[in-house]
């Protein structure tokens, strides 16, 4: 195992810059998720890490080593990827020995080896067959194995379930998770699948344009997200963001949204009056009572089964808010909303930066 720092890491291809001076430390033994939209540079930056790709500037260490220059098969590190890579001449054995069997390991180390792994990733029974009689999640697991046997300081995986269907990637979360409480190996995960990040991490990196936005645990991103860009990113549905002036009401600042509504802001809010702001409420901290301060019209109802997503327009602009209950409502009524102001969140409307 292996913590794994970086420096001021830049990549450039040509003018064209994708990471931009970025700085990272990572725990040994932490299961940490970049999490981004495409684009965001996370894949590049797990390259980088890799050696697949060149650092245009800065340094990045796996242990104490600076590993700029070092092969990728030399930086003690085994990267599982979304396409799974797997020979299709050979076994699932074969498959998972190919790198020790690279290494002229001896053949009874390399069954042993083989055969610990297929135990973890329930995979005994498949060592004979080849790829194309296995399914998306057994193809998924010999790809796992063959990382596992190599026994590496580091563990990378580049979206590795975004080809399996709904089921199965609930599974595999699991496995991995499993994997990694049992290992405790250093695993740097790259997705943009926000309930992967949720579910797996120990710690989450999100990430936009070249740029770490906000670093912390699962639940930390979601209840104080720093900036409009995380809030937005991570929850689903997305978290309502209203434009907002700040008002004084009776000796009291409230915040006015674009229909002319005025709502409470929470105690001790860092704000003044004529302050233009982003007033943030998630869909399930947004209530239907009687005397609901937000007017909105249903547009769209959608039942998942444990909670109904409720769509509504709020003087033109689409206000999402669920519910558990089974909520007699059609598309058309006009309800209440009301925030619970304990969990609204108050960005700078300019920099979408938090408000404490």
């Amino acid at each position: 195992m292996a913590h794994v720092k970086i420096k001021n890491a830049k990549k450039s291809y040509g003018d064209v810059e994708i990471i931009y001076g970025l700085d990272l430390d990572i725990e040994d033994g932490t299961f940490v998720v970049l999490l981004g939209p495409s684009g965001c540079g996370k894949s590049t930056l797990l390259r980088m890490i890799a050696g697949l790709e060149t650092v245009t500037s800065g340094d990045i260490f796996i242990g104490d080593r600076l590993v700029n220059n070092v092969h990728p098969k030399d930086r003690d590190i085994s990267m599982v990827f979304q396409n799974y890579a797997l020979y299709a001449h050979m076994n699932v054995f074969d498959n998972m020995a190919f790198s020790m069997t690279l290494k002229k390991i001896p053949i009874e180390e390399i069954r042993k080896k083989v055969e610990w792994a297929a135990s973890i990733l329930n995979l005994t029974k498949l060592l004979d067959r080849f790829p194309r009689q296995l399914s998306g999640g057994q193809r998924q697991r010999v790809a796992m194995g063959r990382a596992i046997v190599r026994d590496p300081s580091v563990f990378l995986f580049d979206e590795p379930l975004s080809n399996l269907d709904a089921k199965l990637r609930v599974q595999m979360r699991t496995e991995i998770k499993e994997l990694h409480q049992r290992l405790k190996t250093t695993t740097i995960y790259v997705t943009h699948d926000q309930i992967e990040a949720m579910t797996m991490a120990d710690v989450i990196v999100v990430m936009r344009d070249g740029v770490i936005q906000q670093k912390g645990s699962p639940l930390e991103i979601y209840d104080r997200p720093e900036t409009r860009a995380v809030a937005e990113f991570v929850g689903s549905p997305m978290i309502n963001i209203l434009n907002s002036e700040v008002v004084k009401n009776n000796g009291k600042l409230e915040a006015k949204i674009f229909d002319g509504t005025c709502l409470s802001l929470p105690e001790n809010s860092n704000l003044t009056s004529g302050a233009s702001i982003l007033f943030g409420i998630r869909p399930e901290h947004l209530k239907m009572t009687a005397n609901g301060r937000i007017k909105g019209r249903i547009t769209a109802i959608e039942p998942t089964g444990p909670e109904t997503h409720i769509y509504c327009d709020v003087g033109g602009q689409e206000v999402c808010f669920t519910s558990n209950e089974r909520l007699s409502i059609t598309r058309g009524e006009t309800v209440n909303l009301e925030p619970v102001i304990s969990y609204v969140h108050i960005f700078e409307a300019a920099s979408g930066k938090r408000i404490n």
